[in-house]
């Protein structure tokens, strides 16, 4: 006996780390099908219904319920191993120049192509009605998903009740165009004075139930459940999109199509939401701007450098409303009628979703998480009852791999370019 410690071979521990590795990727994988199991139990194990008389009837998919289990067991598998082989979040890549070179040019050049298809989509779809209408509902949320990135992305506050500036827009326009017989491009910065107007009063998730509420239970002012119908169409600045001689077609000399306000409907949103965008982009380089993200990284150091925090806070969730109110009047005068059905939580909640998938603070992200959720949708309309299933698991493996969003965007607007030498005169401790 010499005391020498002794080693074990190389092979003998790299067996037993790639053992240890493997028991416990199956005990996480075996966890994550019990709780998929306990989960899709009575969601999709059981079905249950209202019977013809009344009786409640039920039946079960177990085989539907034990094929999604072992896809839980077999993707948690493979999640595993990719971040295994992908590394820790921390380990520094090197990626090759021409690499970084190829990837910026292509992100700088997203954002053009992007916007050049969506002018030519009237063009190249106008006889497909479908793809003009879900281009204005995707067009819808992006304006609404910007207009909450200014609360949510710039100043790094929580606002669940966005839906409530959405319905005040709404049914400002609603109502002032029927009662008093304004026209919409009246109407539209009226509603979004008074949405920011509530904006003030704060964006919270009670604020939202408030306003449901009252719209609701208000039926002299808003026709309760019934909601306001007859509200007016928008006009190319006085000229209605109708058949009659006094019409925009009449007046062109063109045959009148259904199609024309469709089309001007996509351009206005379009027009609304590029507003949006611009306004966005230009007060993040404003003192208000750069305010937003000194609150959203660090509150207390806001108030250090003499910030008042609840003017910034208040001022963001202004703007954010004003937006909100905006893309409420469009849709008042695109539906013609509205009602409190349309203005529920889950509509915060998905626009919420939109920012937040899209990568908080960055105006492209939220673009692309709009077309890609509420064009998931309408792909996935066929598929009711596992619609939700994929939505849901499509934001899971995001926040596995992109936690921050399709594009996190946190660089501040305004930052120095190389580190600056601090004159003596300025610090106690000598030359900065």
């Amino acid at each position: 006996m010499t005391g020498d410690r002794v080693n074990a071979p190389p092979a003998v521990s790299t067996r037993a780390s790639h053992a240890l590795g493997a028991a416990f990727i199956f005990k996480k994988a075996l966890i994550s099908a019990l709780v998929a199991l306990v989960l899709f139990l009575l969601m999709i194990g059981v079905r249950t219904e209202a019977g013809p008389t009344g009786q409640l009837i039920y039946w079960t998919r177990f085989g539907d319920l034990a094929a999604m289990v072992a896809t839980v067991f077999g993707g948690s598998i493979v999640v595993e191993l990719l971040r295994q082989w992908w590394g820790p979040v921390s380990t520094v890549r090197v990626v090759p120049t021409n690499v970084k070179s190829a990837l910026a040019l292509a992100r700088r050049g997203v954002a053009p192509v992007l916007l050049i298809f969506t002018f030519l989509v009237p063009v190249i779809f106008y006889d497909q009605r479908y793809i003009l209408d879900l281009g204005i509902l995707v067009l819808t949320y992006v304006m609404l998903g910007w207009g909450l990135n200014v609360v949510v992305g710039l100043a790094g506050l929580l606002d669940l009740g966005y839906v409530a500036f959405y319905a005040v827009g709404a049914y400002s326009y609603a109502l002032l165009a029927t009662n008093f017989g304004l026209s919409f491009w009246i109407c539209l910065p009226l509603a979004g004075i008074l949405a920011a107007m509530w904006g003030v009063m704060l964006g919270t998730l009670a604020f939202g139930e408030i306003i449901r509420l009252v719209i609701i239970n208000w039926q002299s002012l808003t026709g309760g459940p019934n909601g306001v119908s007859g509200i007016p169409r928008p006009t190319m600045f006085g000229i209605p999109l109708t058949p009659g001689d006094d019409g925009l077609a009449a007046k062109l000399g063109i045959e009148f199509s259904p199609t024309h306000r469709i089309v001007f409907l996509f351009y206005l949103i379009l027009a609304l939401a590029l507003l949006t965008n611009w306004v966005t982009i230009r007060l993040r380089r404003l003192p208000i701007g750069r305010a937003w993200e000194a609150l959203r990284e660090d509150e207390v150091a806001c108030r250090a450098l003499g910030i008042n925090t609840t003017t910034t806070k208040l001022t963001a969730f202004a703007t954010g409303a004003m937006f909100g109110g905006f893309a409420g009047a469009f849709f008042a005068t695109r539906q013609g009628f509205i009602s409190p059905e349309s203005f529920t939580f889950q509509e915060s909640a998905l626009v919420l979703a939109i920012v937040v998938l899209g990568g908080m603070g960055s105006q492209l992200g939220v673009a692309l998480a709009a077309l890609a959720m509420i064009g998931g949708f309408e792909l996935f309309r066929g598929l009711d009852q596992y619609r939700m299933l994929v939505f849901g698991i499509a934001m899971v493996l995001l926040m596995i791999w992109r936690p921050r969003g399709l594009i996190g965007h946190r660089a501040p607007t305004v930052f120095l370019e190389r580190s600056q030498a601090i004159s003596s005169d300025l610090v106690k401790e000598g030359h900065g």
